[in-house]
This record gives C-alpha cells, structure tokens and sequence, in this order.
C-alpha cells in the first residue's frame, strides 16, 4: 500500500515537473510571437524566471527522493539555454579594457525629476555624467522644467543634439552628447505619440560610426497600478481584487507589447539597411530580455550586456519591477567590454547601462569569424 502511494506520489510530481517543464520552454521562446498576431502568448517572456525557479524546486525535491527524474529538468534546462543566457548570463573575469574603446552611457533620466526619491536631482545625474566621463552619452526622458538641459551638457561635451517630442497628453525628449563630431541624425519613423528613435552619425576619426538612441513604448502603468501590482505580490488583496488587479495588468503589458512591436520591426528596418557601418543602438527598449522587441532589434547584432556582463542586470529600479529593459547592442564592427548596469546611482527609475566598445580593423572582424 505504501509503496503504491509513493508511486502515484511521484508519478503525479513527474507529471506536475514536465507540466512546467513546458511552461518554462514557452516563456523560454515567447520572443517569436509576434505582439499584433499573439499578444498574450508574446508577454509570457515575463514569467521566464519564475519557471526557472519553479523547475529548481523540483530538482531539489527529486535529489531528496528520486535522483534520476532531475533529467526531466535538465533536457527543459538544456532547451532553453539560449534564453537562459540572455536572461542570466554568465561570463568570466572581463578582459583588460583597450584604451582606444569608445565609452557609452545610456541612461534614462526619468526626466530628472528622481521622483520618488528625491524631489530635484538634475546636478546628481550631471555630477554623475561628469565623473563616469563617456565619450558618449545617450539619455532619455532629456527634459526638465528647472534646468536648461542642453546648455549644462554642453558644459561637458563639445557636441550636443535634443530631440523633443511634446503632445497634449505626453512629452519626451532624446539627448545625445558626444566628443565626436554629429554629422548629422535621421529619425527611425513609427506610430508614436511620445516615443522615438534617433540615429546620429559621429565621426570618431577617419570611421563614420551610427549611434541608435531609443526610447520604446512604455506599459503606461500608474502609480496606483503599479502599488496594486506589489500589492498583489505580497498576496495584500482579495481574491476578487487580485482578479481585477491581474486582468488590468496583463490588459496594459499586451496593449503595450502590440504597440512596440512595429517600433521594434521599424529599428530593426534601419539597421540592415545601414548594415554596412559600425553601428551602435541602446536606449530604453521597455520590454523585457525575453521579448519581441528586444530579439528583433538584436538580430544581427551583439547584445553587448549578455555577451560580457553576469547576472540579470536590473535596470528598472522600482519595486516589484526588477528587470532589464535598457540595452545596449552593437554591430560586428565593433568588440565590447564589460557591460554594465550601475546600481550605484538612483537618481532616477532606471539604473544608467555603460559599455566599452572597440572599434576593430576589418582584418580583426574576418579573425573572428
């Protein structure tokens, strides 16, 4: 009899396992729906590393019980590897850092406003800009009522563009300040009230180098949904609350999800059609590692964080939203190195994202290949 119930017991483990096995593959891969045919399978990608952990739990519980059911694991591990390392990669010690490497900073700035830490912030970011001394310095959400913006940034960088998106209902604003010379910018077209994409060609020497500066759609949560939304993790609501709570969000993620995804589709246009030059594209992408948009941009590309850095890499600071949404991508023509989020500064919702990327030879690129 006992032995009977031990095998219904793990059978229906076993059973309970594959099922989030499966679970886990399709969160893995939810980066291929696209949002405007699948909008609810494509936002899965955000219950990634809740399945991840949920599996770990059961390959503790079978090296207590029944060692060799950790292989129905292992093979969900093993299919998902390419999505565990964009979501958690690993690398070793970084390499020595070449002194020629250009120094990117890409950082939303919440537009200074360092709310709900601070209630005016604009000399930290600035302090801050000044002592991590980028050759460039991509920002978003580049506005503020109290400070001229252009003209402060102007003190540390010998060129400097703003792009200001202003509606009824909304605004926004780009920033790229550099040591190299602008030539000139072109803006990526899309369907946006209040976001945008521009790409600025520098000249670093004798190279053209194109840099992407993007901000993608926001979730457009409030901030009372987003203290539902911790309510809801702490388990602080009624069930029927957690209903109505659960239904709001996912309505806003799909909504948002189907409106990035042409902007996605639309960046990742004008980077094949500039293919030929080194290019670099970062921003505030606001979509999670397991994406649509994120996969979609990076084609082609290096994602310049997985590729160098170790851990999640939160971006986006606010409690209950730990995630990597800001990145930071680049073309064959260039190396990276040691991409990372800075967790030291929290004047702003986001956390800045920085990298050291060289520029390399065409003899270095066919090396490499």
């Amino acid at each position: 009899m006992i032995k009977q119930l031990q095998s219904i017991t793990v059978n229906i483990v076993a059973g309970a396992n594959v099922c989030v096995v499966l679970l886990m593959l399709l969160t893995a891969y939810s980066d291929h729906f696209n949002p405007t045919a699948h909008a609810l399978l494509s936002v899965l990608g955000l219950g990634f590393p809740v399945m991840l952990l949920l599996s770990m739990c059961f390959v503790i519980f079978w090296a207590i019980f029944k060692r060799r059911y950790i292989l129905i694991t292992f093979v969900g591990y093993l299919l998902a590897i390419p999505s565990i390392r964009v979501y958690v990669p690993y690398n070793s010690a970084p390499d020595s850092i070449p002194h020629d490497c250009i120094k990117l900073l890409s950082y939303n700035v919440q537009a200074y406003s360092g709310a709900p830490r601070y209630t005016d912030c604009f000399d930290t970011i600035i302090n801050y800009a000044k002592q991590c001394n980028a050759d460039i310095v991509c920002v978003q959400e580049d506005m503020c009522h109290t400070h001229d913006t252009r003209a402060e940034w102007s003190k540390l960088y010998p060129y400097c563009d703003t792009l200001m998106v202003s509606v009824p209902t909304a605004g926004n604003a780009l920033g790229m300040y550099s040591r190299y010379p602008i030539l000139r910018r072109e803006r990526i077209n899309y369907p946006s009230l209040a976001n945008m994409s521009m790409a600025y060609f520098l000249q670093k020497g004798s190279d053209t180098i194109i840099v992407v500066n993007n901000h993608l759609e926001s979730n457009h949560l409030s901030m009372l949904e987003r203290e539902g939304y911790q309510e809801l993790l702490k388990g602080d609501v009624s069930k029927e609350q957690a209903k109505m709570q659960s239904r709001l969000l996912i309505d806003k993620l799909t909504d948002a999800a189907v409106i990035r995804a042409p902007q996605a589709d639309s960046v990742a246009a004008f980077i094949r059609r500039y293919s030929d030059y080194p290019i670099i594209v970062c921003g505030d992408f606001n979509d999670n590692p397991i994406s649509y948009t994120r996969r979609t941009i990076a084609q082609g590309l290096t994602d310049c964080y997985v590729s160098t850095a170790k851990g999640m890499g939160w971006s986006y600071n606010q409690k209950g939203f730990y995630v990597r949404i800001d990145n930071v991508l680049c073309s064959s023509h260039f190396k990276p190195y040691n991409c990372k989020i800075d967790n030291k500064i929290d004047a702003s919702d986001h956390y800045p994202i920085i990298c050291w990327l060289k520029l390399q030879s065409e003899e270095t690129k066919k090396s490499r290949k």
